[in-house]
């Protein structure tokens, strides 16, 4: 599997559900090689700013993951590949590596190969993602359907499935009997200003104007953005590991999610990483709205939407004054992610789909 990083989640949410299915792949006896650039920009600013610690801490949390960084121009793809059965590349690889890759392929027929796409670029910068050379891949895993079908209807591939993020319900699970430190947490990067207005309508407003006592965690915020949350009276935790999230989870009462306006106004059906990993944690949840087109949740039941700021804050009171509401909402939410959305249940899809490309290509490519 050829990745950004496994051992870095600095603005690299992907670390989660890699992290996540290679434990799982573990656990049923498969041998799992992850490779990562040696220079990976998520690793250089993680040290930058919080040194070695956070490296040592990522292989106490997972103490059965490990990967090999490479150098891009002298990386022997004879010798990586040569016992390979399935390999995996993501998106966040340089085009060239890719088509190296995908030439070593059509080289040798004794694996499969798969290009993972978990980004919006897809729909947002469309040139850069038509760079990418998959002539020689087996076919495209896409981490929702509207992604899958742009992919097919461009011609970047010839196959394609919907494969979704989900929850490492190993590390993203509810802790009981914790005190409570405060009434909201929200955990998300700042990007690129690609929701900032929404932060503002459907986090800092309501905050400030119900006097929550509110904790943000993430990275890339301008002194703009720390601005807005400390006159929120919103404070500022920074950079959070994912495996440290269960416990943050746990010392407050509600959390929201806040997709990116690209997933919210064009990539329907795909919520990204952090709704499930909530939901895994047994904490109340609203969203500002995005559209579950693939039924992956039931609104109302796993968590509520908030059409606009007002409804956010109303629903934000009546989470953290009706605690038996608040209970239930979450527990059918933690219900729904245990039952659908783990990671043991994407490597049985992963495995399904490994099946599927072994066996003859059918002319009708099936969405699993």
């Amino acid at each position: 599997m050829f990745y950004h990083s496994l051992v870095s989640d600095w603005n690299h949410g992907n670390a989660h559900f890699l992290r996540g299915v290679t434990n799982e792949l573990l656990s049923r006896g498969h041998d799992v090689q992850i490779y990562e650039p040696k220079d990976a920009w998520s690793v250089e600013n993680l040290l930058a700013e919080h040194g070695k610690a956070p490296i040592e801490e990522f292989y106490n949390a997972y103490p059965l993951l490990e990967s090999s960084r490479y150098d891009e121009k002298t990386i022997d793809l004879n010798d990586t590949l040569k016992k390979a059965d399935f390999v995996i590349v993501h998106e966040w690889n340089a085009p060239e590596l890719v088509t190296r890759i995908g030439e070593h392929r059509a080289q040798n027929d004794y694996y499969r190969l798969l290009f993972h796409d978990t980004h919006h670029r897809a729909v947002t910068a469309k040139n850069e993602m038509a760079a990418y050379d998959l002539k020689n891949y087996d076919g495209v895993l896409a981490f929702g359907n509207v992604i899958r079908n742009i992919y097919l209807a461009e011609g970047w591939t010839r196959r394609a499935w919907a494969w979704h993020e989900a929850a490492d319900t190993r590390i993203f699970q509810p802790i009981p009997d914790v005190e409570k430190e405060g009434d909201l947490v929200w955990i998300g990067n700042w990007g690129d200003g690609e929701r900032m207005e929404e932060l503002h309508e459907f986090l800092f407003e309501p905050v400030k104007e119900l006097g929550l006592k509110a904790k943000v965690f993430g990275v890339r915020y301008p002194k703009e953005a720390r601005k807005a949350l400390e006159e929120a009276g919103i404070e500022y935790g920074g950079w959070l590991p994912n495996y440290r999230v269960s416990q943050i989870f746990a010392r407050y009462k509600v959390t929201v999610h806040i997709p990116r306006r690209p997933y919210a106004e064009k990539l329907f059906g795909i919520p990204t990483i952090r709704p499930f990993e909530a939901l895994a944690c047994g904490i109340p949840l609203v969203s500002s709205p995005w559209h579950d087109t693939e039924q992956l949740f039931t609104s109302g039941k796993d968590f509520l939407v908030a059409r606009n700021g007002g409804e956010m804050r109303r629903h934000l009171q009546h989470l953290l004054k009706d605690k038996n509401f608040a209970d239930q909402l979450a527990q059918h939410g933690l219900q729904t992610v245990r039952e659908r959305h783990t990671c043991a249940h994407r490597v049985d899809e992963l495995l399904e789909i490994f099946d599927e490309i072994e066996r003859p290509i059918q002319a009708k490519t099936v969405t699993i």
